[in-house]
């Protein structure tokens, strides 16, 4: 008989499969920030004209909120344009519940606006409250397909424009608002 032998293996250490896993997430990361600083791409805004505004940057949350409300509701009044055969009045609007021109809670946070028509093509909403929201004009185009045409002055001492012509309302101090969708907004890359 032979005697027996006794073999002691000890545990291999995690010190070296640790330093493995770690380089090898160091070898990624690597990588990977290589990566997004080779194909990465400034989104740097475009500068807008003069007699405008940028719906997403110089607008205070009261006339962003009105600005969309106006836009959306632009596609009601084209609506009510073809049924009626002419635009409906601000009461029109209000009595239906079309924002902003109704007077509930929103619109009174919002610079509580007194709304009418002006030459039967565009509608003027004179804020009480400057300091929150600006006084707003859209004018109506008789193309269904146009943008919309909004313009805002924040002016406290502010009549309704007599002329509606672009060249009047910005020597009158009024801003065009545009809303530009890039791919700073729309988080698209096309190549």
């Amino acid at each position: 008989m032979s005697t027996p032998t006794t073999q002691i293996v000890r545990p291999a250490g995690a010190g070296h499969e640790t330093l493995n896993v770690l380089l090898l997430c160091l070898l990624i990361l690597a990588v990977a920030g290589s990566l997004v600083m080779w194909r990465g791409v400034s989104h740097e805004p475009e500068p807008v004209a003069s007699h405008q505004l940028d719906a997403r940057r110089d607008l205070s949350a009261a006339e962003q909120g009105i600005y969309a409300d106006l836009r959306v509701t632009l596609d009601e009044i084209r609506l009510l344009r073809v049924e009626q055969q002419t635009l409906p009045t601000p009461q029109n609007l209000a009595d239906e519940g079309f924002a902003p021109f109704a007077q509930d809670a929103s619109s009174v946070s919002r610079g509580a606006h007194a709304w009418q028509m002006l030459a039967g093509t565009a509608y003027f909403g004179h804020s009480r409250a400057p300091a929150v929201a600006g006084s707003f004009v859209m004018r109506v185009s008789a193309d269904d397909q146009a943008a919309p045409d909004i313009w805002l002055n924040r002016n406290s001492d502010l009549a309704a424009p007599a002329d509606l012509s672009d060249s009047a309302l910005s020597a009158a101090g009024w801003k065009q608002v545009v809303a530009q969708f890039d791919a700073g907004v729309t988080r698209e890359h096309r190549h």
